[in-house]
């Protein structure tokens, strides 16, 4: 190691270590930049962590407005002597974007296309922009940006260059490296330039005699290894460890100027895949693609793994721009995914009178489709020949294809959802290796996984010898020993064949050490001397490349040894997470095919909820922008403390006392949760199930607990109480209404109840669904009473809030149920003794009382229940919740039976007519556009609301939206009015108010309808009206 920079890098670290101008550096940042500065532990906390096995608290976080910001945040560092950290979406495998430093997040502001070339086929952009987000606004010009890799809603191209990410058609596309032309950087010292083709032809000008020296300084460390480049570099596309000096001397596959006078070469490239050790990109020049017109996807089934793999290499002559693996425990896990379930199934065929093992997905693409069917016929001649017929399933059409990808992208989070203390870990899981050696290569890696007691899934990038695999191992107990160990012999099998250790996913804290095992002592001395070159004060993400820590240091690991659970009594049971697994033993296929225990026998000290938070992997898929609901907060905030992932770190943090002795009742906690709106979009959307809702829940009990409930959490709670009492007492309910006509009322409430002044409340009713019934007949009014369970063939749950505030929607479902002829019971709100579901008990996290309505609602209809009648309501919060949250509140047998048959009224409707005929439809419908809320879509059950309209003979149009922003009491508290209106804005209102006026708009949800009627002032209805007035009824 050269003296001059182990001298210095030991000095760094001492500087590291003792975080002496944290103050100051948090003190002058916020003085000096415009953008958000963080130097609190919870606010670090949520930095300190990325999707790897690491966690190294920040010294403080800086987030720039604009690229003058993050000059003058790098700049303050330098004078205090402090390392910094460039930080995209915080997505890396390896520990890229963790360390004791400021960290620089690029992704909230500096997210700007600020140049599209198409004649010369180039983009230049900022690094925080999302991937996914560049390609949305490429599509319209033909063009895209073709690193596609499986994190590309929330992945970002400044993290994809200092990654050097690859994606699963690099087989034709080629890694980052490849498709990148130039970067406008900052070098630690101030130095601004950009760096791109440097040579006569080049765009590179070299100015100002650091450059000068710089550049010099590059070509001479190079050549003093061209020899050992030329005999040691790994001759594989997939290899980005380490820097890349063999842009002076290629030894890629595909190269890295094709088009190029020899003597040119792209400096850009050595900083491509540095992960932001050398300099902090300002904004970086793309090279674009053609976007295919046409795309089709052959799934080849194989019986067996070892034949996928050693078949491979025959099917990559045919040409396929991609060809990836899915194992067979992914297949297993997709199909325990109800998301992801009605997708595998379609791919999958018998084979040779076997199930399949493992899947290639095979895709070509081109101008024509034609050619395309062409290939599919050969591929399957092709298997056919190689003794597998009839094993392909092909896609032609986008839709099923781009359904089908989402699985496969979804991999990696999908492993992570085993649960127990036994994770998949990454450390080897991108090693490459020449095609030829695939089969015996993963064949000896699983005798090594068995050697060590565990196993591993694999998938990925098949084509170019890339395979993700993970083996499970306990980092808490004895997997930083098992992790060694297993890199050692991987490591050995790696050399064997020729192969590269590090393939696609970085160097980092966990692969850096194994820089020089790769390259050798002199081309390991050149990495430092390039390192010094760029950086000689070591500041620039210290520790990672060069100048390393161990893989194994596990004073750097999430779970240190000091971490501990502190022991806490939960209001919900979260012992479903509460296990032990054992990779040693068989199990389950859908649980990686190995041995999970009993629910509750994990030794959680938190009764399994620090187990459940824990399945957050900090993946950042809550940090999309795509379709679905996940997660509206932070759509509109874009802080990381708005995340899913923020949120489940903080109460990490929390219940392993990171944030203090204190910390459910600390505002650390409180802030954190403060804007989850309790949508459910993560219960479904997350691929390891992070449902933070229920866990937004018992972070609230847990303070209720310790400090009591405020009087707007009760007064939130009680408001079924207050129902009762409002439809009893003549005259109260316009009474309290007065609060709408005028404005001082408003601003009193707002001043004392921290409720909206700029919101009307909705109006309480006289007439009360409750009301309504008593005043019909004799059949009505016993309908009511506790012995109508026992002879009805359905059961009408009345909410509080449509039996209270909009009758007229139960009246409309009791319409339709006595037209088609069943005998209707009514219960909950409207019963002669009034139940109710204990939803605005659980929204301000007052479980014991949610408790007390469960166990009232149960005892109540236990008649019904024991006959399996189908228990039927309209509020989707309120039905849905006996399918979810009570199933958690240890209610015992009957509150399982209820859950199968408690539906929503879409639900019943569609059930009924699978034994019955459609009543004659006397009133064709218009237009009709339906949002859906939040927990239909957490729950899956969106589609028997379009399926309910579309048995009317028309045609509903899905507004695909995040939450709408109301989310029951939410969008009423003062605090969260605007981000409650950004998050309507954002999708929904612009979609209503485009409506014609004629059209009918469908919303389920209560406070959904309000968030629309306050928004875009249009009337929404239920889809029980819809149905009633078609019907004529």
């Amino acid at each position: 190691m050269n003296a001059l920079v182990k001298e210095e890098h030991i000095a760094v670290k001492g500087r590291m270590a003792s975080a002496q101008n944290r103050s100051t550096l948090a003190t002058r940042l916020r003085q000096e930049i415009q953008g958000e500065v963080y130097s609190d532990i919870a606010s670090c906390g949520r930095y300190a962590t990325d999707a790897s096995i690491y966690q190294m608290m920040p010294v403080a976080v800086a987030v720039p407005r604009t690229k003058h910001d993050a000059r003058i945040a790098i700049e303050i560092a330098r004078d205090l002597k402090i390392p910094v950290l460039p930080r995209g979406a915080g997505t890396s495998q390896c520990g890229q974007t963790v360390g004791e430093a400021l960290v620089i997040d690029n992704s909230k502001y500096l997210r700007n296309i600020l140049d599209i070339d198409l004649e010369a086929m180039t983009a230049l952009v900022q690094p925080g922009l999302v991937l996914d987000h560049l390609n949305a606004a490429l599509k319209p010009h033909g063009v895209w940006f073709p690193v596609d890799v499986s994190t590309a809603a929330q992945c970002t191209i400044g993290g994809m260059t200092g990654n050097n990410s690859c994606g699963s058609r690099s087989l034709f596309y080629g890694n980052m490296v490849h498709n990148v032309e130039g970067i406008h950087a900052m070098l630690p010292d101030g130095t601004r330039s950009y760096f791109g083709r440097y040579g006569e032809q080049g765009d590179m000008a070299v100015v100002g005699s650091r450059m000068t020296e710089l550049v010099a300084r590059l070509r001479n460390i190079a050549g003093s290894v061209e020899s050992d480049i030329l005999a040691n570099w790994p001759k594989v596309l997939r290899r980005v460890a380490g820097y890349n000096l063999d842009i002076f001397y290629p030894q890629s596959e595909l190269p890295y100027l094709p088009d190029d006078p020899a003597e040119l070469v792209n400096l850009a490239h050595l900083l491509v895949g540095s992960e932001g050790t050398l300099a902090y990109f300002e904004s970086i020049k793309l090279k674009l693609s053609p976007l295919p017109k046409a795309k089709v996807l052959g799934l080849v089934n194989f019986p067996e793994f070892h034949q996928a793999m050693a078949l491979t290499k025959h099917i990559v002559n045919l040409n396929p721009v991609a060809v990836e693996l899915v194992d067979r425990t992914l297949i297993e896990l997709s199909r325990a995914n109800p998301v992801f379930a009605p997708v595998i199934e379609t791919a999958l065929t018998r084979v040779n009178g076997q199930e399949t093992d493992a899947l290639l997905l095979v895709e070509f693409s081109g101008e024509e489709q034609g050619p395309l069917l062409d290939k599919l016929k050969q591929l399957n001649e092709l298997m056919a020949d190689l003794g597998l017929p009839d094993s392909v399933v092909t896609m032609t059409d986008s839709k099923s294809q781009s359904a089908f990808w989402e699985v496969r992208k979804a991999g990696l989070n999908i492993m992570m959802s085993l649960k127990g203390d036994g994770k998949p870990v990454s450390f080897i899981e991108d090693c490459a290796v020449p095609l030829e050696h695939l089969a015996d290569y993963t064949a000896a890696l699983t005798e090594v996984f068995a050697k060590h007691d565990t196993q591993g899934t694999w998938y990925a990038h098949a084509s170019v010898g890339t395979l993700h695999v993970r083996p499970i191992l306990d980092m808490r107990r004895d997997g930083p020993q098992k992790m060694r160990a297993i890199a050692e012999e991987a490591g050995a099998l790696v050399r064997k064949y020729k192969g590269a250790f590090s393939g696609e996913h970085g160097d980092g804290l966990v692969r850096s050490e194994w820089v020089q095992w790769q390259f050798g002592d002199r081309i390991t001395r050149a990495f430092e001397e390039v390192k010094h070159a760029f950086d000689p004060d070591n500041t620039m993400n210290p520790g990672k490349i060069v100048f390393c820590s161990r893989m194994d240091d596990t004073s750097l690991f999430r779970f240190k040894p000091d971490f501990n659970v502190a022991p806490i009594d939960t209001g919900f049971d979260w012992s479903a997470w509460n296990v032990k697994n054992d990779p040693s033993t068989k199990g389950d296929p859908g649980t990686f095919g190995i041995s999970v225990s009993a629910p509750g026998t994990g030794e959680d000290p938190s009764m399994g909820f620090a187990k459940a938070i824990e399945m957050c992997n900090n993946n950042g898929h809550c940090r999309k922008f795509d379709a679905g609901t996940m997660c509206p907060s932070y759509r509109v905030t874009r802080d990381e403390q708005h995340s899913v992932r923020g949120r489940a770190n903080t109460l990490r943090l929390a219940i392993s006392g990171q944030l203090g002795p204190d910390a459910w009742a600390s505002s650390d906690v409180r802030e954190a949760m403060d804007l989850c709106v309790g949508c459910k979009g993560c219960k479904r959307e997350c691929p390891t199930g992070v449902d933070m809702a229920r866990m937004k829940i018992e972070a609230q009990y847990q303070y209720g607990k310790r400090e009591g409930f405020t009087f707007k959490d009760k007064m939130v709670a009680y408001l079924p109480h207050l129902a009762r009492y409002v439809s009893r007492v003549p005259g109260l309910g316009s009474l309290l209404n007065l609060r709408n006509r005028f404005d001082g009322l408003r601003a009193l409430q707002e001043k004392y109840m921290g409720v909206s002044a700029k919101r009307a409340l909705p109006a309480w009713r006289h007439d009360t669904f409750g009301n309504h019934v008593s005043k019909l007949g004799a059949t009505d009014l016993a309908a009511r009473s506790p012995e109508a369970l026992l002879t009805c063939d359905v059961v009408l749950w009345a909410d509080t809030f449509n039996n209270a505030f909009e009758p007229e929607r139960l009246r409309a479902a009791l319409a339709v149920m006595q037209a088609v002829g069943v005998k209707v019971a009514i219960s909950g709100a409207a019963a002669q003794e009034s139940l109710c579901c204990g939803r605005t008990a659980l929204s301000v996290g007052m479980i014991d009382q949610a408790k007390v309505h469960a166990q009232k609602t149960l005892t109540a209809l236990k008649p019904a229940i024991d006959r399996g009648v189908p228990v039927v309501g309209l509020e989707p919060s309120c039905i849905l919740s006996l399918r979810d949250e009570w199933l958690t509140m240890n209610l015992g047998a009957d509150a399982n039976k209820l859950s199968k048959r408690a539906m929503l009224f879409e639900e019943w409707w569609l059930e009924w007519l699978t034994s019955h005929t459609l009543p004659a439809v006397k009133t064709p419908l218009p237009r009709v556009l339906v949002h859906g809320h939040c927990h239909q879509k957490a729950m899956g059950v969106v589609s028997p609301t379009l399926d309910a309209l579309r048995s009317l003979g028309t045609t509903p149009e899905l507004i695909e939206t995040s939450c709408c922003g109301m989310a029951g009491s939410f969008g009423y508290d003062a605090s969260h009015y605007d981000i409650s209106m950004s998050m309507a804005q954002a999708k929904l209102l612009p979609k209503v108010r485009e409506a014609s006026a004629d059209s009918v708009i469908v919303a389920d949800g209560f406070s959904c309808r309000h968030q629309i009627a306050d928004g875009a002032q249009r009337e929404a209805v239920h889809v029980c009206e819809v149905i009633a007035k078609a019907l004529g009824v």
